[in-house]
């Protein structure tokens, strides 16, 4: 049986060489497998690349590709599942924090008949902030989103081939892969692991980047910000209902009472201008993934490869 392990680089020049020999070390033992290596550099500024052509110079499993420039992660990963020939595909990040030893327990796994295994990690050793964050980001994006996700599982785990197949027949041009893997279903499990500190290097996943990844998959899968807008609406026009009743109730009460029209103005341009930037900012997030959707470009470019040499 053929196994490939996907790795995706980004200026990685500090980790790519000690992240092959940890994944080398682990599969030497399981030789009754058959291992590609398949490495992707996402338009890397440093050394990576060099680093990965003499990685395959040496080693007649490894394949390559790099891109023309950064794509980003999601195109990494959905170019590595496009190339990928093993019967099951195992996504790692380039970083050692997705341990290796845990190949050998996915492939068990895989054996007794999943088609998606799942490393799931502790969140010991996280910054507060960033635990708080992530448990409100879950909370928040399995009430909005038409998919769950779990807390703790990343892009690390092992994917059949028919689950690989179903993953690269999505060909949405805004990706969310942590949505994708739940969208499709297939019998899965799920195996808890530490959490692993990087080595050297450093992330590159900031806040802000974080942020607007997660923002990006609730938008994928759920249109409930939409019927967010409609409710607020109605609310709205209750509110406004509700005070013109008031002032005209009150009016009855005391007709000698003047009504201050500089508050109901005031009110009155806040509460709907507050509601129409909303409501038109959400509209705008929509409209603007549609508008990446129809142009339908590739999800990446590839400068250089050498599957050819191997006869891919």
């Amino acid at each position: 049986m053929k196994v490939t392990i996907l790795v995706p680089f980004f200026n990685e020049e500090e980790m790519i060489v000690k992240t092959h020999q940890a994944i080398m070390a682990a599969i030497q033992p399981l030789s009754h497998y058959e291992f590609e290596l398949l490495y992707v550099d996402d338009g890397s500024t440093d050394q990576t690349l060099d680093l990965m052509r003499e990685i395959a110079g040496g080693n007649s499993e490894v394949h390559y590709l790099s891109f023309s420039r950064n794509f980003g992660k999601e195109a990494g990963m959905l170019a590595g599942l496009e190339h990928a020939s093993g019967d099951c595909v195992i996504i790692m990040d380039g970083d050692l924090q997705n341990p290796p030893y845990l190949i050998h327990e996915m492939l068990a796994k895989f054996e007794e008949g999943y088609d998606v295994v799942n490393a799931k990690r502790t969140r010991e050793g996280d910054k507060r902030s960033t635990r708080l964050f992530a448990q409100a980001f879950y909370q928040v994006a399995n009430r909005l989103m038409d998919v769950q996700l779990t807390d703790g599982i990343s892009d690390f785990r092992l994917l059949s081939r028919q689950a690989v197949d179903a993953i690269v027949s999505l060909q949405e041009y805004n990706r969310f892969s942590k949505g994708i893997f739940s969208w499709i279903g297939f019998k899965e499990t799920v195996i808890d692991y530490p959490n692993e500190q990087r080595e050297a290097g450093q992330t590159k996943w900031s806040f802000k980047k974080s942020l607007n990844y997660g923002l990006d998959g609730i938008l994928s899968f759920s249109n409930k910000p939409l019927r967010m807008i409609f409710i607020l609406g109605m609310v709205c026009i209750a509110i406004a209902v509700l005070y013109l009743l008031w002032l005209f109730i009150n009016y009855l009460r005391h007709p000698d009472l003047a009504v201050s029209g500089y508050f109901t103005t005031i009110f009155s341009v806040v509460l709907f201008g507050g509601v129409q930037l909303v409501s038109i900012g959400v509209l705008g997030e929509y409209i603007g993934k549609i508008f990446y959707e129809v142009k339908r470009r590739p999800h990446y470019l590839i400068k250089e490869s050498n599957f050819k040499k191997r006869g891919k």
